[in-house]
């Protein structure tokens, strides 16, 4: 069979390893994914801890997450095609072991130096890890059912906002955040041992997973701008969302974790509803969530001064924005050019660069015409996202078309 040659769910239809193993290891996956975006995004919460006691500005703590997604961005390819003739199962141990020993070195860590190469440390084993993890989750399963099965790998993503980030500041609080940090290396510890233990040796090409299934240079680049896209104009919105909660909505700051609990609740609602649907037509649920999330920055920019309707605007760009990384992943894989492990890097790299674009550019509309204006210039970016997927569906129904005699 040719590398060019598209590969179909017939192809291989039956689910290549014993099917309550591979759960137990796709739970696993789920849990490492959980570690590490908690992990690259902990001493946000733990700014106001960390600072006072290693003697260094808010500022300078901050750093530890941008320069954590600028690892990321840069090593992501490169690790990936350097274990590309290891086994997965062995690989995605490894990264896990590697998130165990960067977040207990961060526990440990004497000064600043010390924690932020524990960082780069981890953030290596990130880099890594969501090169090689959507290909390995989806060879668990019968083709049919791996879009469902990536979104519930996502599941993890989901609850680290949600869940990991808010309990290890708690935790911070209530005793030190290096205690925070040691809590996360055990966790990560667990999915690790989980991982060496029920993760199979599943052969890429046998599952038809080593290439995409429909390979096309032309999409996948499509894809990739919608990812930049749309990262950046989310990213916006979520970086300052407390700080637009507050100011332009008007909540009091004893709502504020019951707001964005309320906000996770909705993303992870979204992460479970386009597993449904995402096998039969992925592109068409990107484009449904992008209207969704356009029309709920739009909402938020033009009434989010109004308390409930800040709610509502809040809890559907929570349900839109998390439904679509899932939809990416499985995507990327689909019409990857070549090797799908340097699809799903180069999707993360690109992913990570929206993160920091949408963070600089937020900031930037924030200090010159205020945090109201967010929302409106997501929206742009956002919309402009949803114009190239609906560009691209037009243009991949007419040339499917028969020419008319």
């Amino acid at each position: 069979m040719s590398p060019s040659t598209p590969v179909t769910a017939a192809s291989f239809a039956a689910p290549p390893v014993d099917q309550r193993r591979a759960i137990i290891a796709l739970i696993a996956l789920s849990v490492s994914a959980f570690t590490f975006v908690t992990a690259e995004n902990l001493p946000g919460g733990l700014l106001t801890l960390i600072a006072p006691d290693l003697g260094r500005s808010t500022s300078e703590i901050g750093l530890l997450v941008s320069a954590y997604a600028a690892v990321v961005v840069l090593t992501s390819l490169p690790l990936s095609r350097l274990t590309r003739r290891f086994p997965r199962r062995y690989v995605l141990a490894a990264t896990t072991a590697v998130c165990t020993v960067g977040t207990l070195w961060s526990a440990v860590a004497p000064g600043y130096a010390d924690l932020m190469a524990a960082r780069m440390v981890t953030a290596l084993g990130q880099a890594l890890f969501w090169s090689v993890v959507t290909p390995a989750a989806a060879s668990l399963f019968a083709p049919a059912i791996r879009g469902k099965m990536i979104a519930r790998l996502a599941i993890g993503n989901s609850l680290a906002p949600l869940l990991g980030v808010p309990l290890g500041t708690w935790v911070g609080q209530q005793t030190s955040w290096r205690t925070a940090f040691l809590f996360f290396s055990v966790v990560s510890l667990l999915a690790c041992l989980a991982m060496v233990i029920a993760m199979p040796n599943v052969d890429a090409e046998g599952s038809g997973t080593a290439r995409g299934t429909h390979p096309s240079m032309r999409r996948f680049v499509v894809l990739m701008v919608v990812t930049v896209l749309l990262v950046t104009g989310g990213f916006m919105m979520i970086t300052f969302v407390t700080q637009f909660l507050l100011e332009t909505a008007g909540f009091p700051d004893r709502y504020l974790s019951a707001l964005l609990l309320g906000q996770g609740a909705a993303g992870l609602a979204g992460t479970l509803l386009i597993g449904q649907v995402l096998d039969k037509r992925p592109w068409q649920t990107v484009l449904v969530a992008l209207s969704l999330l356009t029309g709920a920055l739009v909402l938020l920019w033009s009434l989010g001064h109004v308390p409930v309707l800040a709610l509502v605007g809040l809890a559907l760009f929570g349900l839109a924005f998390s439904a679509i990384p899932p939809a990416l992943s499985f995507l990327s894989m689909q019409v990857a050019p070549g090797a799908t492990e340097s699809a799903t890097a180069i999707s993360s790299s690109v992913f990570n660069i929206g993160i920091g674009g949408g963070s600089a550019l937020g900031a930037l509309v924030v200090a010159t015409v205020g945090v109201s204006t967010v929302p409106l210039v997501g929206a742009v970016f956002v919309l402009a996202a949803l114009a190239v997927v609906a560009t691209d569906l037009r243009l991949t129904a007419r040339s499917a078309t028969p020419p008319r005699p």
